[in-house]
């Protein structure tokens, strides 16, 4: 444990942030795909539940190959989601109730629908030809002609494509349709900085950032030696990255806004320390993805690999230390759209346990250093999608792209592998929609009776918002809790040390919070499905959280003891 650190004091610091996926929020129209009027439908019940900040996936103009993160218009709504004047409507409704909005930028790369793309393919010579990032073929000693260089996409096969009109070929580091931007162009930052200002003079309180840190690429665009995902090593953290978030930073430190960058394969905490120093200038804070790879295995995020919750626990303490230690500060989710449910990942999902996990999860992600961020359905516990679903239901492309590599060629038990991965893993299991009530497609779509874009989870009659709005005792109410908990004592959750206690046990994840005026707190969590007696000499003086309902004098006998999945939370 490090000396106590004057953490610099902000509103973001001490917020919340929900996630809203709108496709699969609340569809008021009976089309079947979710839009910003049923969001605006749904702010109370938001409110109620104690989160600051709303964050929308994003709603502006796309072909959607990418369910969104393709955009064609950075200033208009995508017609099924309704239009400029519904997000001017939502950001009032927040805004009176003392809540803030911030909408996903994707400024990485953009659809190949976007009038930048389109003129910058028409002919070599066009002006917005060097907006994108264009390469000549390779030719083999055969003549054959090949991609610049072995870069691979995040979504499989090569991270080019050819475009036959000029001979050439452009960088996408995802689809095919979604060709990269060239940040080494200052016309494309300008042009990036305008729609930020567009959106924040419009009210808007800030951005999460889609894979921020790929900006910067290397301009050798050298073959890749890695063995998974070949070339990320050469754009996950570029040479100019920081003086790109600087420039960002600056027009957002002129609003006061919020933002957090995704930061997916950068290991260098150097790096990413840079990127939310307190003194740095750049962002907020920002999502790294090493949580989020505890279960990929060899051959990456498809394929098998199971953790310890030791593991775990080095992954949370190292985070926190690094943050607190060098005046940084953490993005603390564990679910959002391109995850897995985490009642399901890191818990137990079958419904003997699935309430006490998810209850769980509120209590040890919570009370931990950083900005916590729940994901729509988290809030009641929502878990994957059944294991019987057939790959006919799956809509994810990542998932899509890997299974139609092996679907005609592999044996049945690859296959079967392969599917019990995509269960865990797909992206899937985080855009089932919303389950508000018992009623048929779980009250998302009604008027109409319309069918939802995608199949609702076949748990929803006993897992759904209605009946946890009114039940004190529900997942729904323990986030209410922890979240005001959080606010109470700030000077403890929000800006006071943390220390992780008993590293090797296996079943009990502790840990300490502690205020420089030397208020403490203790969060004590069974990831286990069998009962704990965790030793523990110390006192409490309250029990903040307890979906069990113990009291001090329950936990003051010289050990916790919790039953299988039950976290608590007390103050010392």
């Amino acid at each position: 444990m490090g000396s106590l650190v004057q953490q610099p004091r902000t509103w973001w610091k001490e917020s919340s942030v929900y996630q809203i996926y709108p496709e699969s929020f609340q569809d008021s129209t009976g089309s079947g795909v979710g839009d910003l009027k049923g969001i605006i439908s749904r702010v109370d019940y938001l409110k109620n539940l104690g989160v600051d900040i709303v964050w929308l996936s994003p709603i502006f103009k796309s072909p959607q190959v990418d369910m969104g993160y393709d955009i064609s218009d950075y200033r208009a709504i995508d017609p099924p989601y309704g239009d400029i004047t519904d997000v001017d409507a939502l950001r009032d409704k927040l805004h009176e109730r003392g809540m803030k909005l911030v909408l996903d930028l994707v400024i990485n790369h953009t659809s190949d629908q976007h009038d930048w793309f389109k003129q910058s393919r028409s002919s070599k010579d066009n002006p917005f030809r060097d907006w994108y990032i264009w390469k000549p073929p390779r030719y083999d000693a055969q003549g054959h002609r090949l991609p610049p260089n072995n870069w691979e996409s995040h979504f499989q096969g090569s991270a080019w494509q050819y475009d036959a009109a000029t001979d050439e070929y452009y960088l996408h580091l995802f689809c095919r349709e979604q060709p990269d931007l060239n940040w080494e162009n200052p016309a494309v930052r300008r042009a990036a900085h305008d729609v930020m200002r567009f959106w924040l003079d419009r009210g808007v309180d800030g951005f999460p950032i889609d894979v921020i840190n790929f900006i910067s690429k290397d301009q050798a665009f050298s073959d890749s030696d890695q063995p998974v995902l070949k070339g990320h090593e050469f754009y996950a953290c570029g040479a100019r990255l920081h003086e790109y978030l600087k420039e960002l930073g600056a027009i957002l430190n002129e609003y006061d806004a919020f933002s957090v960058g995704e930061m997916p394969c950068v290991h260098d905490t150097d790096e990413l320390i840079k990127a939310v120093g307190a003194d740095r200038g750049e962002l907020s804070m920002i999502f790294h993805f090493e949580l989020m790879d505890l279960d990929h295995g060899p051959q990456g995020k498809f394929s098998a690999k199971t953790w310890p919750l030791t593991e775990l626990k080095a992954t949370v303490n190292k985070w926190q230390r690094l943050m607190y230690d060098r005046n940084g500060w953490n993005a603390l989710y564990l679910e959002n759209h391109d995850q897995p449910r985490s009642v399901s990942r890191f818990v137990k999902d079958d419904p003997e346990h699935r309430d006490a996990s998810a209850k769980l999860i509120a209590i040890f992600l919570g009370f931990q250093a950083g900005t916590p961020f729940i994901y729509q359905g988290q809030e009641i516990g929502m878990a994957n999608v059944p294991k019987d679903w057939p790959m006919d239901e799956y809509k994810d492309v990542d998932c899509l792209n890997h299974w139609s590599l092996y679907k005609d060629s592999a044996d049945e038990d690859t296959k079967a592998r392969l599917k019990a991965e995509y269960q865990k893993k797909s992206r899937d299991n985080a855009r089932s929609p919303m389950q508000w009530d018992a009623s048929p497609h779980a009250g998302f779509t009604t008027t109409g009776g319309g069918t939802p874009w995608m199949r609702v989870n076949d748990n929803y009659a006993p897992v759904h918002a209605a009946a946890q709005t009114s039940d004190p005792q529900s997942v729904y109410h323990t986030w209410r809790r922890v979240l005001e908990q959080r606010k109470a004592l700030k000077d403890i959750f929000v800006y006071g040390d943390f220390e992780l206690l008993d590293e090797q046990n296996d079943k009990v994840f502790a840990y300490k919070r502690m205020a420089g005026s030397g208020e403490a707190a203790l969060v004590v969590c069974n990831f286990s499905a069998e009962s704990v007696a965790w030793p523990w000499e110390g006192k409490a003086r309250e029990v903040l959280v307890s979906p069990a309902a113990k009291t001090v004098k329950d936990v003051n006998g010289g050990e916790v003891r919790l039953g299988p999945c039950e976290a608590i939370a007390l103050l010392l």
